[in-house]
């Protein structure tokens, strides 16, 4: 999986305080109403992929480039929210977007055996370990877009470290879900950071 979120050089002031006022009312509220009801045919897609690889170890392609297009577009929108990207994002499951890049591999194979393990036993060996410390680096990512929104709203700029630690926060996050998803069996590191499985 590679996950990027592009570092700008100056965002805008402008829009930083009309996403602040009106971010949840123009933004939020539209994406997510549509978002919800894609996200249940997603759980839906990924309950019928789940029984399709138990007989033929193969994720339908079909459905895992749904799953990474509505993976996409929910990073367009977190991208925006969380003040890490300038504009307005894309609507659609196959829109583009100049700030942010999401690209998944299809895997030729999916392990049966692991997918049966991550059913019984990933709340155990994948979501608490990995759910503990992403908790608390979500809540040391609130106090930094804190201190970048301050830093955007005086000089234009993100704080860089902030914008590096926010977007791994994401990335990590993303690979536990592809995992828990049978979308991939390279289980997540404990780490944000770019890789050389990266693919």
């Amino acid at each position: 999986m590679k996950l990027n979120i592009t570092y700008q050089e100056r965002y805008s002031r402008l829009e930083l305080l009309l996403r602040f006022i009106f971010g949840v009312f123009s933004i939020a509220l539209p994406h997510a109403f549509l978002l919800f009801f894609l996200g249940l045919w997603g759980a839906i897609l990924g309950f019928i992929a789940f029984i399709v690889i138990l007989f033929t170890g193969r994720y339908p392609e079909s459905m895992f480039i749904y799953q990474v297009q509505l993976l996409r577009w929910r990073l367009r929108l977190n991208a925006r929210l969380s003040n890490l990207s300038d504009g307005y994002p894309a609507f659609g499951l196959e829109s583009t977007d100049e700030y942010t890049s999401l690209e998944v591999s299809y895997p030729e194979r999916i392990s049966r055996g692991l997918t049966l393990v991550r059913l019984f036993f990933g709340i155990f060996y994948v979501s608490l370990p990995h759910g503990f410390i992403l908790f608390f680096r979500v809540l040391w990512g609130i106090i930094l877009s804190i201190y970048a929104f301050i830093s955007v709203l005086f000089t234009a700029k993100f704080h860089k470290g902030a914008h590096t630690f926010l977007v791994e926060t994401i990335r990590w996050n993303y690979r536990v879900l592809l995992y828990m998803g049978n979308m991939t069996d390279v289980y997540p590191p404990f780490s944000g950071k770019e890789t050389a499985n990266d693919q």
